[in-house]
């Protein structure tokens, strides 16, 4: 049987970052298996690719929720990323690390060291940023994190509308405070995605110390009594097993960790039963406190400007190929959000609980999901609520590996989420009446003047909301009942030899795009998997 130091399972956005951090000093033999293949992809490689990959079944999950209570039994489409660098190889790039107050709040649950203090250090570490206070952003990182080379002149507009009801425009939304309107910046260089792969995963591979296996879907965690001592995965029809001499650490995010947690008998007692998988460590909180961002969209015609829907048919779209060829810039490098901003939907809070989100483009019925852009020229205003109170859990229906779990986000189940969201939605319909951008808008088309009352909004928001990608807190640090992992050393509650660190370890939700806040959770997690 093959050894080695570590066992990584996912070669995501947390995975690649520990197969590099724990290979550095060349002492440790470094294993990472992931369920798909090479990111080799053009559509990967191409910053507008995400809307030719989101939904590809070749690098995909292809998961869906279950049917929603609170959003008219709708099921929505959840796709997660199969493939080297995992979501972070189909994800829209935005580089966003949230407030201070989230992290500030970890510690105050118990996850000592996690404060916004301790965490920006690796913040620092982590990414190579041109811009900004040497205070707060990075240099010389692995993660490059450029502006919009080609920023278009509808979302200066929408800048300047957000401006005009009240929100400054913010120099620099990652530096913890966030309330404004911004452009967003992205991880790219030099006009390509610049994926967990490019930053973390390759530099490692030439150590001769890191050893990647694809195409290979973990079937258990392999268990001695309450000390993990590898994995077992298939391959090619074949089952094979590998040997931890420290640890497996579970770095499939916030869908796929938990489910194999459960099938390796780690879980809830009645998760388990319910799948027959004998309890081997019974840990309650393993797939619940799933939080995800739900968001909803107003969409309008425009004039005046081009929107990227022109742009994206035709001899127009053979300009844009050349010229991304030749310049990197246009539409090849847009992302799914130009520019956005944060504000507070009610009185008294500290800081924002919205994020807002803004395309020079819309997608055909208004709906983001469909990867087809309107033949006419529009744009798209969104929101999210930034901490939903809602939350759901992820459960194996079944202890075969290959069986895709339960998702169930409960989204809109809160209040709190619904009062929110009605507020967004209301203030969307504002920024398209407010100069300038109400100079561009011909009509609302999505979902049109004929909504007007708290109620139609609510049934809008129930019948076209959807998930933002952004799946958390399913093994979640902490020192409560419903801990799953331990915050001083990654460990798994109760086992030796088995550590989690990626983004179902979020104990609450982050305040904006997941990415940034999984990266440091795995530099950090690094770092305690090494020294203890």
């Amino acid at each position: 049987m093959e050894e080695f130091d570590y066992v990584i399972v996912g070669a995501g956005a947390a995975g690649c970052v520990l197969a590099n951090r724990l290979s550095a000093d060349g002492k440790n033999r470094v294993a990472v298996i992931e369920a798909g293949g090479s990111d080799n992809h053009i559509w990967i490689k191409v910053p507008a690719g995400f809307n030719k990959t989101v939904y590809d079944d070749k690098l995909n999950w292809g998961y869906e929720t279950a049917p929603g209570p609170h959003i008219d039994g709708r099921k929505i489409k959840f796709p997660r990323g199969k493939v080297l660098g995992g979501s972070g190889s189909i994800n829209g790039h935005l580089y966003v690390r949230g407030q201070a107050a989230d992290y500030d709040t970890w510690a105050q649950l118990g996850c000592r060291g996690w404060s916004w203090d301790d965490l920006l250090p690796y913040f620092k570490r982590a990414e190579s940023r041109d811009g900004g206070d040497d205070a707060v952003r990075g240099r010389s990182g692995p993660l490059v994190i450029e502006d919009q080379r080609d920023p278009h002149v509808l979302s200066d507009a929408y800048m300047a509308a957000n401006e005009a009801l009240g929100l400054k425009r913010t120099p620099d939304y990652n530096s913890g405070d966030q309330e404004g309107t911004l452009l967003y910046q992205n991880m790219m260089r030099n006009g390509r995605r610049w994926s967990p792969v490019d930053a973390y995963l390759k530099p490692a591979m030439k150590r001769g110390n890191v050893r990647v296996i694809t195409r290979a879907l973990v079937e258990r965690v392999d268990l001695l009594g309450k000390r993990a001592t590898g994995i077992t995965y298939r391959q090619n029809g074949q089952s094979h097993s590998i040997k931890a001499r420290r640890d497996v650490i579970l770095a499939g995010g916030a869908i796929n960790t938990p489910q194999l947690l459960q099938i390796s008998g780690i879980g809830h007692p009645d998760d388990l039963a319910a799948i027959g998988v004998p309890v081997k460590h019974a840990l309650p909180g393993v797939g619940h406190n799933f939080r995800d961002h739900y968001a909803i969209r107003v969409s309008a015609l425009v004039k005046g400007a081009g929107s990227l829907n022109e742009k994206s048919r035709g001899l127009r779209l053979v300009g844009e190929v050349l010229r991304y060829a030749i310049s990197r810039k246009g539409l090849l490098t847009t992302a799914p959000s130009h520019a956005g901003g944060y504000f507070k939907t009610r009185a008294g809070l500290a800081t924002p609980d919205m994020q807002l989100y803004f395309a020079p483009a819309s997608y055909g019925g208004g709906r983001y999901g469909t990867t087809v852009l309107d033949t006419v020229p529009g744009m798209t205003l969104g929101a999210a609520q930034l901490r939903p109170e809602s939350t759901g859990h992820v459960k194996a229906l079944s202890a075969d590996p290959t069986a895709k779990p339960e998702i169930q986000p409960n989204y809109l189940a809160d209040q709190i989420d619904r009062d929110a969201l009605l507020v967004a939605m209301k203030y969307l319909r504002r920024l398209l009446a407010t100069p300038p951008l109400a100079g561009y808008v011909i009509r609302e088309n999505f979902p049109g003047p004929d909504v007007q009352t708290d109620e139609q909004w609510m049934a809008h928001a129930r019948a076209t909301g959807s998930t933002t990608y952004h799946p958390v807190g399913t093994c979640k640090l902490g020192t409560d009942p419903r801990a799953v992992v331990d915050p001083q050393s990654m460990r798994v509650l109760g086992l030796q030899g088995l550590r989690v660190a990626d983004a179902s370890c979020m104990p609450t939700m982050v305040s904006g795009n997941t990415y940034a806040a999984t990266n440091v959770i795995a530099e950090k997690g690094a770092d305690l998997i090494a020294s203890s």
